[in-house]
């Protein structure tokens, strides 16, 4: 069973849905906008896949953050803090196994090697 985190109301994790759908993949959502996220499975996120893939830099919460807060979030301490506190400065969807496959952001070819 696969874990799917994001916000609900995103296009990209809508596409991620339909298609997790479509190939019979089960998977439980878990929406961080509404449930948070802790700080230990942030970290195991960034330890296996890197700060620059699981930080999300593109959206309009970061471009929201000060020089200085964009600054501390260059710090892993920085961005673990930033990302629990404002969840949307994480990039979407991620999707995990549980048991040590993460895929962060949608692939379409990732996630059809999964079915």
């Amino acid at each position: 069973m696969y874990t799917i985190y994001g916000i609900k109301n995103c296009s990209t994790m809508k596409k991620a849905f339909t298609l997790l759908d479509e190939l019979g993949i089960e998977y439980t959502f878990h929406d961080y906008k509404k449930s948070g996220i802790d700080a230990n499975t942030l970290q195991q996120w960034v330890d296996t896949l890197g700060l620059d893939i699981v930080m999300n830099r593109k959206g309009t919460t970061w471009r929201g953050l000060s020089e200085a807060e964009q600054a501390e979030a260059n710090t892993v301490a920085g961005a673990l803090e930033l990302m629990q506190g404002k969840t949307s400065a994480i990039k979407r969807p991620i999707l995990s196994d549980g048991k040590g496959t993460l895929i962060c952001g949608f692939n379409e070819d990732e996630y059809r090697k999964l079915a």
